[in-house]
């Protein structure tokens, strides 16, 4: 791939053309010791794998060593977490390594948006890049039809109950709900960001045209019906989760469930296919297995454990990801996935950027869609010093966990040759492993120093433990999380949050729920204005979602919004359709 030059090309040019070189799904199944029955091909380039096949046939082979790619807090434009997790897999491809990345799909909301696709870029991208950005094989267009169908079935029974008396219902099958229309758990979901679409009103017009009441939709990657994708770990156990569901509460206080709805199994129909890992490659032609999906802010954002249990049982070394930074996607990997996993990570990679530590060091903040302040393309060693309170911060929520941590300096074309060895300095003399990786560039040839920090890393032993136990009260969990992660002084909560937590605390199914948080990624905080390691604030919780079906508590603190806006210059202004070709360009 020497020809491509990220300097002179557009990520999606690089795509097209690396796309000439493409291993089949064929070739990429051989290699990684498939079987015929075991490769579910969506044509020539993409493929589902059988996980229930694999995982019988390979049960008794040991798994490879787990990696995890988290970052600090980053800017509004992202430091290439993703694009270093592929920057990884190449470059312990080029060391002669066994390895597998399992990344998550990208939602249309960012493709279409200001972040764009969640391929990579440069040289460390997943190709082919039109499939991965829109829709794969359809997963998450199963999410969306699943959930909804799930609000069609409380809707439609809400009305029915409206329009008929208990002998009528009674001889249709159907007993009585009694559904509170101002207890109403779930929304829509729609894979865009739809601002239009938080707060709206359904059913109006006559008696035949539903139940007249205040709705709302979320992203469809936060929908719990994700979440439950994410951490099943077989159908009998993705089965059993959609039928918990809370959909909304009856007028008594009673949780009204997918089950209760007679709509669970018809959800799980959906899903049959989702439910097994998506199958593509890097650039360099290494094995990429893509499920679940991202916004770890407002939802889980792993890649799926039964992707990372396909890939440790057929590779030596396994690069997944977790969303954002440290504070929200790799406390979410570390006290929810590993939990429910039973895996343990053997290193944690936490990527960094001159630019970002500028940002938490005084620097103006960079705004999606505009041009980079000037600040940022000049050496500042104050600021880049100063923002290693923030880099500093992450790598020690990790050693909380227990975790071997490697800091990687992700390179960017303006970082100075000094800044970079301060940055290295800082990380050395606080005893972390450090990197400086030119993947973006380069491939796996640029990325060859951080994979020997990786395998050097890798031979080295952790104690990993949990920040807390379940049996532990919800309140003291949030308070673990706010003050030994975000570093806030305390917690407080809004009265539809104290609400909540009284009814978790007196459920025995509900109390023991691990906790997931939604929270700003742009701060510790949970004000996305606070940079570098904000001091003397408190954290406020607002809401909390019972996820019951994934076995989550959902505290929701700030201002955030499970759906994002659309902004004044989205991506979808500059992508279209070679008419001669069909290929999509533009993407990034």
């Amino acid at each position: 791939m020497h020809h491509l030059d990220p300097t002179k090309m557009k990520d999606w040019e690089i795509a097209y053309e690396a796309e000439k070189f493409m291993k089949t799904v064929y070739q990429l199944g051989d290699e990684l010791g498939l079987t015929k029955e075991e490769l579910l091909p969506y044509g020539h380039y993409v493929a589902k794998v059988d996980y229930k096949k694999v995982l019988e046939r390979l049960k008794d082979r040991p798994n490879g060593k787990y990696i995890d790619v988290t970052a600090i807090t980053p800017t509004p434009l992202g430091e290439g977490k993703t694009t270093t997790l592929i920057g990884l897999v190449e470059g312990l491809g080029k060391r002669g390594k066994n390895v597998i990345g399992t990344i998550r799909q990208p939602s249309g909301g960012p493709t279409f948006n200001i972040k764009g696709s969640a391929a990579g870029g440069g040289i460390a991208q997943v190709i082919p890049l039109d499939k991965f950005s829109l829709g794969l094989t359809g997963d998450i267009n199963a999410i969306m039809n699943a959930h909804n169908l799930a609000m069609v079935a409380l809707t439609s029974r809400m009305q029915h109950e409206a329009n008929y008396d208990d002998e009528t219902l009674a001889k249709k099958g159907l007993r009585r709900l009694n559904i509170d229309p101002k207890r109403v758990e779930m929304g829509w979901v729609i894979d865009f960001c739809a601002q239009a679409l938080r707060h709206i009103v359904i059913g109006l017009g006559g008696k035949n045209d539903g139940y007249p009441m205040e709705s709302k939709f979320f992203i469809a990657v936060a929908s719990e019906v994700m979440a439950i994708l994410s951490v099943a770990r077989d159908l009998k156990d993705l089965r059993e989760r959609i039928g918990k569901i809370v959909v909304a509460f009856d007028k008594f206080g009673n949780p009204v469930t997918t089950e209760d709805l007679e709509v669970a199994g018809a959800m799980t129909a959906w899903l049959v296919d989702a439910i097994n890992p998506n199958l593509m490659q890097t650039i360099e032609g290494q094995p990429v297995f893509v499920h679940a999906g991202p916004f770890a802010n407002i939802a889980v954002g792993q890649s799926s454990i039964i992707a990372d249990y396909v890939a440790l049982k057929l590779g030596d070394y396994i690069v997944t990801e977790s969303g954002f930074a440290a504070d929200i996607g790799f406390e979410k990997f570390w006290n929810i996935k590993c939990r429910l996993s039973g895996l343990v990570p053997n290193v944690v990679v936490v990527v960094a950027t001159i630019r970002a530590l500028k940002c938490h060091g005084g620097a103006p903040i960079p705004r999606p869609g505009q041009p980079i302040p000037k600040e940022y393309l000049e050496e500042r060693l104050d600021w880049v010093e100063k923002g290693c309170d923030n880099l500093l911060h992450c790598v020690n929520i990790v050693k909380k966990s227990g975790a071997i941590p490697v800091v990687c300096i992700n390179k960017f074309y303006a970082d100075t040759e000094n800044e970079v060895k301060l940055v290295k300095k800082i990380c050395e003399d606080a005893g972390v492993r450090v990197a400086y990786s030119d993947h973006w560039l380069k491939g796996g040839e640029g990325a060859l120093e951080l994979a020997d920090a990786v395998i050097d890393a890798c031979e080295e032993k952790s104690e990993f433990r949990f920040l807390y136990e379940v049996d532990e009260p919800v309140k003291t969990r949030i308070e673990k999380i706010a003050k030994e992660v975000y570093g806030a002084d305390g917690v407080v909560y809004l009265p539809a949050a104290e609400e909540k937590i009284k009814m978790i605390e007196a459920d025995p199914d509900l109390r023991k729920n691990p906790i997931c948080m939604v929270k700003t990624h742009l701060s510790l905080s949970d004000d996305p204005t606070k940079k570098g390691v904000p001091k003397g604030w408190t954290l406020r919780v607002r809401d909390v979602l019972i996820f019951r079906g994934s076995g989550f508590t959902v505290p929701v603190a700030g201002d955030i919004s499970l759906m994002p806006g659309t902004a004044s210059d989205p991506a979808y202004r500059r992508i279209d359709v070679d008419v001669e070709t069909g290929r999509v360009k533009g993407l990034f």
